[in-house]
C-alpha cells in the first residue's frame, strides 16, 4: 500500500486513535507514580489517593469490562464479566480500607472486611483465564493443562516457601499466634501464585478470538499479581502504608485492564490468509515455549530445595512433598509427551509418504531452487517431462536449462514476484523454454511459489498447446487455400510500415492485384483447377517480392503487395522501382500455368498507390484498389499508378449513382427514338428506341455515361422494364395516329432469360398496347459467357413464335458472334459500331465487313450498320451490300413531336441517290438500338 494509501485507509486511522489511547494511558500511569514518590504532598492526600484512587481505578476497570462484556457477547462475555467482577472486588477492598485510614482515621484492623474483599479478587480472575483459554479436544490435553498449572504453581510454592512462607507458617503456629492473621498471611501468597501459574499456564494457550485484548488483560493481571507479591514480602508487609510507589502498580493494572477491551478493540484484526498456517485443534501440547514448562519448573524446584542446603536449614517437609509431586508431575507429562510425540512422528511418516506418492505420481515436474538459482529437488516427473533424469538435474543451475532468450524475462517475473508482498501475491506464473533430454527446447508453464528464501517451481510442458495456438494465430492470419497473409494481417502490416521509424518514408507503396480472366478457367476446366491457379499464382508473388515486402491474398482472385520503402528521397527513382517491380509481376503472373493437362493463361491488372504523409492504411490501400480498377476499366493486363483524380471519378459516379436510384422514381428518363434508314433508297424501316436521363441539375445523360456508373442490377433492370414498356406504348401510340414504325428494343442475353416482368409478359405487354408483334424487335446485346445458349435459344424461339423480331447487336465485336449466328434464331444482323467507324480509312476494317455482310446476305439476313455518321461511309457500306443504316449521318435520336415530323417526311437524303422518291414510312425490317456509345443528343 502507498503512502497515501495508508494514510486514508480505515485500519490507519484506527491505528492512530490506538496510539494516542496508549500514550494517554501512559501519561496517567506515569503521573500516579511520580505522585506516589513524592507523597502526593502531604500524608492526607497521600493516604487518600493510595486508597481511594486505587478504588476508583478498579472501579473504572470493573466498570470498562462489563461494558465490553455486554457489547461482544459469545464465548468472551463471561470472561470479561468475571474480570468485570475481580476488579469490582479490588474497588471494594481499597474502599473500605479508605474508610477507615481517610475516613475513620484508625488503622485497618487485622483480618478486616477489606481482605475478604482483596482474597475474592483472584477466584473471578483465575476462572475468567480459564475461560479465555483455548479449550483442549482430548482427554491428554486436559491432564497436560493441569499439570502445567501444577508444574509452575508447586515450583513457585517450592520456590516462596523456602524464602518466606516457612518462616510465616512457623510464626503463625506459635501459641500467642491468632488463626486469622496467620492465614491471611499465607492466603495472600497461594492466591497469588495460583494466579501466578494461570496466568504463565494459560498464556500459551489463549484463545485466537480478540487476541489483542486477551494478551492485555493478562498483562494486566501479571501487573496486579506482581504488586500483590512485593505487598506480601515480609520486608514489606511491615513497613507498609496507604500512597507509596507499591500504589502505582495496583493503579496500572487496573487502569491496563480498563484499557484491554476498547483499546485493542480500535485496532483492525489482521486478515487471515488463504493457505496461511493454523495450530490443530488436536494437538494436546502447543507451542514450543509450552513444550519448556517442565523444565523450567524442574529449575524452580531446585532452586528451593538448593536455597534450604546451601543455607544449611533441614529441608522443610512440604519442600520436599511439593517437589516429589512435581517431579512427578513431570514424569507424567513426560511420559504423555512421548507418546504424543510417538503419534506426531507416525502421522508425519503417513503425511510424508502421501505427499511423496502425489509428488512422484504427478505428470507435473517439482523443483525447488535454492536463492541462488540451484536446483536442491526435481520430482521424478522430469524424466517423462523432459526426458532428463531428476538425479543429473539436481546441483544444476536452474538458468542452465532455461532458453536464453527467455532466460531475461524470467529473471524480471521472478525478482518482481519475490519483491511483491506474499499476501497480495502468494503465486505466479512464468512461461518459457526449457532445454530436453534430446537437445530440444520444450515449451514450460511453470507456478512459482516462495519456498526458504528459495523458489518452488510446478512445471508442466504446455509445447502442444504452443503449437496449436500459433497455429490458430497463423490460421486467423493466412489464407488457406495459397498460405499467404490475409487481408487482416496485411493491414497490420501496412499500418506497421505507415507508423514505425519508415512513417515519413514516401517510396513505401501497396500493389493491388487482380487476375483478368480467372473467372473463364472456373467456368470451363473446375474450380478445382482455378483453387491450383491461385496456388500457383500465390507462390509466383510470394517468390518475386523482396524478402521485407509482403505479399498477401485478400479474396478470391484479388492478391496485393506491400513494398517497404528503403528511405530513398528521390521520388521519381523510388516510383520508376516500385513500377519496375510492378511490370515484373505483372509479366510473372501472365505466364501460363500448367494445370493437369491443361495450359491456362490469365493476366493481371495492378495499381499501384504510394504512402503520403499522414495516410492512413485504408486509404493506401483504397487507393491501390482504385489504380487497379482504372487498369481494369483501361484494358486489363497492365499496371496504372494511382492519382487524386481517380478519386474524384469515384466520386462523381458514387454521387451519379445515387441520384440515378432516384431517376425512375422522379420521371427524370425521357425516351428518344433515331431512325434506321434504308440505304438504297432513304425511307425509315425502323426507329430505335434509346433512354435519356435528364437529371435534376439540367444534365442530359446518354446510357453510355449513367450505366457505366450506376453499378445497380436491380436498377438496370427496372430501367430495362421502362424502357420496353415505354417503347411499346409510344409505338402503338404512333400507329393509333397514323405513323405505323418498327420499334427496336435492345435487351442484354442475361434479361432475357429472366423469368419475371418485363420478358415473361411481353405478349402480354403487346396485348394491352394494342400494337401487332411483328411491329416489335428486340436486339439481343452482349454475349455473356455465363449465359446458356440453349437456354437463350429456346427463348428466342419462344419470342419469335410471338412474332417478334430478333436482332444480334454488336456483330463481328465478340468471339460468340459466330457462334451466336449459327444457333440463334436471327433475323437482323446489326454492324458493331467500332467496324463502321473506321470502315473508310482502314483496309483491313473494310474487308472485314465487306465479308462479314456478305455472310448476312447469304444467310438471307438483313443487316443494319450502327454510327454511321458521314456520307462516305453510307457510300461505303451501300456498296458492300449492307441494306441500312443508323445515324448522323441520316438523324440523331428524336423526341416522339420531331419524330412524327420525320414520319411525315417519310425519308431522308441518301448520298448517291440522284433523286429521292417519295416513300411512306415502313421497311421490313424491325430494329433496335445501338450500342452503349450513343450518338450526340441534337440541340433542342
Amino acid at each position: 500500500m502507498n503512502a497515501l494509501g495508508a494514510l486514508l485507509s480505515p485500519r490507519s486511522a484506527a491505528g492512530s486513535t490506538g496510539m494516542r489511547s496508549r500514550i494517554l494511558l501512559g501519561l496517567v500511569c506515569a503521573g500516579y507514580s511520580v505522585g506516589a514518590a513524592v507523597g502526593w504532598g502531604s500524608p492526607q492526600a497521600a493516604v487518600f489517593m493510595g486508597d481511594f484512587g486505587l478504588a476508583a481505578a478498579a472501579l473504572i476497570a470493573a466498570f470498562s469490562c462489563f461494558l465490553y462484556a455486554r457489547a461482544v457477547g459469545g464465548r468472551l462475555r463471561p470472561a470479561w464479566t468475571l474480570f468485570s467482577l475481580s476488579s469490582l472486588m479490588a474497588a471494594c477492598g481499597n474502599a473500605v480500607w479508605g474508610w477507615y485510614e481517610v475516613i475513620l482515621g484508625v488503622p485497618v484492623p487485622a483480618p478486616s472486611l477489606a481482605d475478604v474483599f482483596f482474597l475474592c479478587f483472584a477466584p473471578p480472575a483465575i476462572v475468567g483465564l480459564l475461560v479465555l483459554a483455548k479449550r483442549p479436544v482430548t482427554r491428554a490435553g486436559w491432564v497436560c493443562l493441569g499439570l502445567d498449572a501444577w508444574l509452575i504453581g508447586g515450583s513457585l510454592l517450592t520456590l516462596a516457601w523456602s524464602l518466606a512462607l516457612a518462616h510465616t507458617a512457623h510464626l503463625a503456629g506459635a501459641p500467642d499466634t491468632s488463626v486469622a492473621p496467620a492465614a491471611l498471611s499465607l492466603a495472600y501468597p497461594l492466591l497469588d501464585i495460583v494466579l501466578v501459574s494461570m496466568v504463565l499456564a494459560l498464556h500459551f494457550r489463549r484463545s485466537g478470538a480478540n487476541r489483542s485484548a486477551v494478551n492485555t488483560a493478562i498483562a494486566a493481571l501479571a501487573l496486579t499479581v506482581l504488586s500483590d507479591a512485593v505487598f506480601t514480602s515480609p520486608l514489606l508487609r511491615s513497613t507498609y502504608h496507604s500512597g507509596q510507589l507499591l500504589d502505582a502498580g495496583w493503579f496500572a493494572g487496573s487502569l491496563l485492564l480498563a484499557y484491554a477491551p476498547w483499546g485493542a478493540r480500535r485496532a483492525a484484526r489482521p486478515p487471515v490468509r488463504p493457505g496461511s498456517p493454523r495450530t490443530s485443534a488436536s494437538r494436546p501440547i502447543a507451542g514450543s515455549l509450552a513444550a519448556l514448562t517442565p523444565y523450567l519448573a524442574a529449575a524452580v524446584c531446585t532452586l528451593g530445595i538448593l536455597y534450604n542446603v546451601v543455607d544449611g536449614r533441614r529441608v522443610d517437609r512440604v519442600v520436599i512433598f511439593t517437589a516429589c509431586t512435581v517431579v512427578l508431575a513431570l514424569v507424567v507429562r513426560q511420559g504423555i509427551m512421548l507418546l504424543d510425540n510417538i503419534s506426531l512422528t507416525q502421522e508425519l511418516a503417513q503425511k510424508e509418504n502421501h505427499f511423496r506418492s502425489l509428488v512422484q505420481g504427478s505428470s507435473d515436474v517439482i523443483m525447488i531452487a535454492a536463492p541462488d538459482g540451484t536446483l536442491r529437488y526435481v520430482s521424478p516427473a522430469a524424466a517423462g517431462v523432459y526426458g532428463r533424469d531428476a538425479e543429473d538435474l539436481v546441483g544444476a543451475q536452474l538458468s542452465s536449462i532455461i532458453h536464453p532468450e527467455d532466460l531475461g524475462r524470467f529473471v524480471h517475473e521472478v525478482r518482481r514476484f519475490l519483491a511483491a508482498p506474499p499476501h497480495e501475491e502468494p503465486t505466479t506464473r512464468v512461461e518459457c523454454r526449457f532445454r530436453s533430454g534430446t537437445g530440444d527446447w520444450l515449451n514450460v508453464e511453470s507456478t512459482v511459489n516462495r519456498h526458504q528464501g528459495g523458489l518452488l517451481l510446478n512445471s508442466r510442458d504446455v509445447t502442444e498447446r504452443v503449437r496449436l495456438q500459433a497455429q490458430l494465430q497463423h490460421n486467423a492470419e493466412h489464407d488457406p487455400l495459397t498460405d499467404l497473409p490475409n487481408r487482416a494481417l496485411f493491414t497490420a502490416r501496412v499500418r506497421q510500415a505507415l507508423g514505425g521509424r519508415r512513417a515519413s518514408d514516401p517510396g513505401t507503396a501497396v500493389l493491388f492485384i487482380d487476375l483478368d480472366g480467372f473467372k473463364q478457367v472456373n467456368d470451363t476446366i473446375g474450380h478445382q483447377a482455378g483453387d491450383e491457379l491461385l496456388i500457383q499464382a500465390g507462390r509466383r508473388l510470394q517468390d518475386s517480392v523482396r524478402a521485407g515486402d509482403t505479399a498477401a491474398r485478400l479474396g478470391g482472385d484479388e492478391f496485393a503487395a506491400l513494398i517497404v520503402g528503403d528511405g530513398t528521397r528521390d521520388q521519381g527513382a523510388r516510383e520508376y522501382q516500385v513500377h519496375e517491380i510492378a511490370e515484373r509481376l505483372r509479366l510473372t503472373l501472365s505466364q501460363p500455368y500448367r494445370i493437369g493437362p491443361h495450359e491456362v493463361r490469365v493476366a493481371a491488372s495492378i495499381g499501384v498507390a504510394f504512402a503520403e504523409p499522414a495516410i492512413s492504411p485504408t486509404d493506401l490501400m483504397r487507393n491501390a484498389d482504385l489504380a487497379m480498377y482504372r487498369a481494369k476499366a483501361g484494358g486489363k493486363d497492365r499496371v496504372e499508378l494511382y492519382a487524386p483524380q481517380m478519386q474524384a471519378d469515384v466520386v462523381r459516379r458514387s454521387e451519379l449513382a445515387t441520384r440515378l436510384r432516384s431517376a425512375l422514381r422522379d420521371g427524370e428518363f425521357a425516351l428518344l427514338h433515331q431512325p434506321v434508314v434504308h440505304l438504297a433508297s432513304g425511307s425509315v424501316a425502323a426507329v430505335a428506341a434509346q433512354a435519356r436521363w435528364r437529371s435534376a441539375q439540367g444534365i442530359l445523360f446518354t446510357p453510355a455515361e449513367f450505366l457505366r456508373v450506376s453499378g445497380d442490377d436491380d436498377r438496370t433492370a427496372e430501367l430495362g422494364r421502362w424502357l420496353l414498356e415505354e417503347a411499346v406504348a409510344q409505338a402503338a401510340e404512333r400507329a393509333r395516329a397514323g405513323h405505323p414504325v418498327t420499334v427496336s428494343v435492345r435487351l442484354s442475353a442475361a434479361r432475357l432469360l429472366e423469368t419475371g416482368p418485363p420478358l415473361g409478359s411481353i405478349e402480354a405487354l403487346l396485348t394491352r398496347h394494342g400494337l401487332p408483334s411483328g411491329a416489335l424487335m428486340i436486339e439481343v446485346a452482349d454475349s455473356d459467357p455465363r449465359v446458356s445458349f440453349d437456354a437463350l435459344e429456346q427463348r428466342l424461339v419462344a419470342l419469335r413464335r410471338l412474332g417478334v423480331r430478333i436482332a444480334l447487336d454488336g456483330f463481328g465485336s465478340g468471339f460468340a458472334a459466330i457462334n451466336a449466328l449459327r444457333r440463334l434464331p436471327i433475323d437482323v444482323l446489326k454492324l458493331d459500331r467500332n467496324l463502321v467507324e473506321g470502315v473508310v480509312e482502314s483496309a483491313r476494317l473494310h474487308k472485314i465487313t465487306s465479308g462479314l455482310l456478305r455472310i448476312a446476305c447469304d444467310l438471307g439476313l438483313q443487316s443494319v450498320a450502327d454510327g454511321v455518321d458521314v456520307p462516305e461511309q453510307v457510300l461505303a457500306l451501300r456498296a458492300m451490300g449492307c441494306t441500312h443504316g443508323q445515324g448522323m449521318a441520316f438523324s440523331g435520336p428524336l423526341d416522339e413531336y420531331r419524330l412524327r415530323r420525320a414520319l411525315v417526311r417519310g425519308e431522308f437524303p441518301v448520298p448517291g441517290v440522284p433523286s429521292p422518291r417519295p416513300v411512306m414510312a415502313g421497311g421490313s425490317i424491325p430494329l433496335l438500338t445501338g450500342s452503349h456509345t450513343e450518338t450526340p443528343v441534337p440541340p433542342t
